[in-house]
């Protein structure tokens, strides 16, 4: 059975931030018709211009505007920006208003949503895609990005049942999968499976980049360098936002992953193939029975 549309309830959609997963947003909001209107904000005029002719919004606003107008506020931007955008959307906000983020964490975004929001924050569902890639852009959006995508949902105490119901079924109505889970629990996971993979693949690249022979590597570079670098191509500024917001739980993670390097190296170092070969049978039967 499908979930029930949320058109009626929510007829004009604002999204703040009309890059990769908001220009999504936008085009499969529309195609599922759930919305009626998709009002767009951005800081660059000419990404905007590309998301209205793709359609992906209907109309280029102002904040307060889209404030004003806008049943659901769609927020996308770097999570560092994330309070400015309250701040600036708060005085508009009737008891109406639904805000959902889309960020890649949410500790940081859920206490400054409490801050700036005060008793309001009732009306923010904090929330996390797992739908992007290395391209970003209204450029790089997708109709189908969601579909069989993971959404996680980290509702708050102070949410009404009811909406994060709302809210669940118009991510299912996209075709997402939803999870529910804690803000805490969220970036715990994510640290290891989402944020440390990042930092890695930025950190082989670089090593790479700064090589005095990197031309020739990058030449003769394969599709294992290909894969594992993929996504040192997404937005260097998202990503600075989500080590420094999520940095106790990634420091951890890479602390446990430097230590698992200086045992192979250590491996390495003393011809010890059986320590070696056990190390990686462990990762490779791990790596063939997960279902990713």
């Amino acid at each position: 059975m499908n979930p029930p549309s949320i058109a009626s309830i929510f007829p004009t959609v604002g999204i703040v931030g009309v890059g990769l997963i908001g220009g999504s947003l936008g085009l499969a909001l529309k195609k599922a018709g759930l919305t009626n209107k998709v009002l767009g904000v951005g800081r660059t005029k000419s990404n905007l211009e590309i998301a209205k002719q793709l359609g992906q919004i209907d109309t280029i606003v102002d904040l307060p505007t889209l404030a004003k107008e806008s049943d659901l506020i769609i927020i996308c931007v770097p999570v560092a920006q994330t309070k400015e955008v309250f701040t600036a959307i708060h005085p508009y906000l009737n008891k109406d208003k639904l805000i959902i983020d889309v960020g890649s964490t949410k500790m940081d975004v859920v206490a400054c949503a409490k801050e700036v929001l005060g008793e309001q924050v009732a009306q923010f569902i904090p929330c996390h895609p797992i739908a992007g890639g290395a391209q970003h852009g209204a450029a790089a959006a997708k109709v189908d990005l969601f579909i069989n995508k993971k959404i996680m949902i980290c509702p708050l105490l102070e949410n009404q049942p009811a909406n994060v119901q709302r809210i669940q079924n118009g991510w299912q109505a996209l075709g997402a999968q939803v999870h529910i889970m804690s803000a805490l629990e969220h970036d715990h996971i994510f640290a290891a499976v989402s944020h440390l993979p990042h930092i890695l693949s930025y950190a082989l690249m670089l090593q790479i980049a700064n090589a005095e022979d990197a031309q020739k590597k990058f030449v003769h570079a394969g599709a294992g360098f290909r894969d594992f670098t993929r996504i040192a191509g997404s937005s260097p500024e998202m990503w600075k936002d989500i080590s420094l917001a999520n940095k106790d739980a990634i420091l951890k993670e890479l602390d446990a992953y430097l230590l698992i390097l200086e045992r192979m190296k250590t491996a390495m170092q003393h011809n010890d193939a059986t320590a070696l070969q056990k190390m990686f049978q462990i990762a490779s039967d791990s790596r063939n029975e997960w279902q990713g």
